[in-house]
């Protein structure tokens, strides 16, 4: 038994391929085929089967199109409801995958029917927990519902329990989330690897022995998560296609800036210090990198057109990271000095502390606010800023977040809406000079 991790560092996940050398089962793929079929073709190996540990709330998954595309049986648990034929997966089921030996597992917390699969082959174990067992906690259990959160914390426990009880400790832990996913709940260690024996010295979902202070400690911690993420499953019952990635034709600049004067989305993918030097006004900045498609997602209302301006190298990369979340075939520039250049200021803590009676605006995220603030700060989430600019006071306003990201964001969301703005640039664990509680 050979396993090999395909990471999605954009959306915290990992999908996986295991095989005996000849025929691979792939878990949990990503949207973007071609990543798993490289993989298989270096190894020469036949994608024989396809399984789904759930129906995914953060992302749209590749799983119905990898599966039609190589023939092969697609395992989805029986109890869900979707609208596509598939091989339907009851807790128990023992399916020969080539010389592996797969046995399905009802996990259910993360959703209501979760399934995780036990691999078996030459005396070895490998655990495909999805979002039930992850390093260090378990996946979260409000996507679902508000009204089954109470009862799939509960049952989050006793599938991990069941999980670890159920395999050696010397079993490997393969988890889809846990890696920066929103879909994580709790302390997620974020190591590389790890055991089944690790978990259960470490993961609080293993070690805390009363059921009612994990299961209260778990939904202390649920926080905010993207808006995304309730478009996703239905998505995914549906049966998604596979992503279309190829870039389209550059739209002129006249059709930029005709987009631009509707009030459409046109997404800057510059780096933010490029960003904030100049730019066509009615731009906003989303700097591409690992957080560009959380942070977009979970920004622009679903539907609405996004036209992105950036090099070629940045505009696919892009395309492909939304395609995994269901924003399909954007429009795209390469030309970056059409219409009316506007900036604005970047500054540091230095400057901040200088200034008179600044307007600051804190925009991460509430948790992180009640943990260390800025004296008199305005808290306003980036992800809830579009519906709350009213609650902005008035006057030059001085944006800040933890590292610089989201403030640039939210400093160029402000300037489209007519603020002026200064950008702080600047990584709080270093603030200074002004005061804090």
């Amino acid at each position: 038994m050979e396993i090999e991790t395909i990471g999605t560092a954009s959306l915290g996940d990992r999908s996986y391929l295991v095989h005996d050398g000849e025929v691979a089962l792939v878990v949990d793929p990503q949207r973007d085929l071609d990543r798993v079929e490289e993989v298989a073709g270096r190894l020469g190996v036949r994608i024989t089967h396809v399984a789904e540990t759930h129906v995914h709330n953060d992302y749209v998954t590749g799983g119905l199109a990898l599966a039609r595309r190589h023939d092969a049986h697609y395992l989805v648990a029986a109890a869900e409801e979707v609208a596509y034929e598939r091989h339907p997966v009851r807790p128990g089921d023992a399916l020969p995958v080539g010389a592996l030996a797969v046995t399905a597992v009802a996990t259910p917390g993360h959703t209501p029917h979760h399934l995780a699969y036990v691999v078996s082959a030459d005396g070895r174990q490998a655990v495909f927990s999805g979002g039930s067992l992850l390093f260090g906690s378990v996946g979260r259990t409000d996507l679902v519902s508000p009204d089954r959160t109470l009862d799939l914390t509960h049952a989050q426990y006793h599938s991990a329990r069941a999980l670890a009880a159920g395999v050696a400790e010397s079993a490997t832990l393969h988890p889809t989330h846990g890696f920066g996913s929103f879909c994580s709940s709790g302390p997620a260690s974020g190591a590389r690897a790890s055991t089944i024996g690790e978990q259960l010295r470490t993961n609080h979902a293993l070690t805390d022995p009363d059921e009612q202070h994990f299961v209260t400690t778990l939904m202390a911690g649920l926080t905010a998560y993207p808006s995304y993420y309730s478009h996703m499953a239905p998505l995914n019952r549906l049966g998604p296609t596979a992503a279309d990635v190829t870039v389209p034709e550059p739209l002129s600049a006249t059709e930029v800036l005709a987009r631009l004067d509707a009030g459409q989305w046109v997404v800057d993918l510059r780096n933010r210090v490029a960003f904030a030097a100049g730019h066509v006004r009615g731009a906003v900045s989303f700097e591409y990198g690992t957080s560009f498609a959380t942070y977009l997602g979970w920004v622009v209302p679903w539907g609405e057109p996004v036209t992105l301006l950036g090099s070629e190298r940045d505009v696919s990369a892009a395309i492909r990271d939304l395609s995994r979340i269901g924003i399909d075939r954007p429009s795209a520039s390469f030309d970056l000095s059409i219409g009316e250049q506007v900036s604005y200021p970047m500054r540091g803590w230095d400057a901040l502390a200088s200034a008179t009676s600044p307007v600051v605006l804190d925009v991460r995220r509430p948790e992180e606010f009640a943990d260390r603030h800025i004296v008199g700060a305005v808290n306003i989430p980036l992800h809830e800023l579009m519906g709350r600019l009213d609650e902005v006071p008035p006057g030059t306003v001085w944006v800040h977040c933890a590292s610089g990201y989201r403030a640039g964001v939210a400093a160029s969301l402000l300037q489209r809406a007519g603020r002026e703005v200064v950008h702080l640039n600047a990584d709080w664990s270093r603030v200074h000079g002004v005061p804090t509680t």
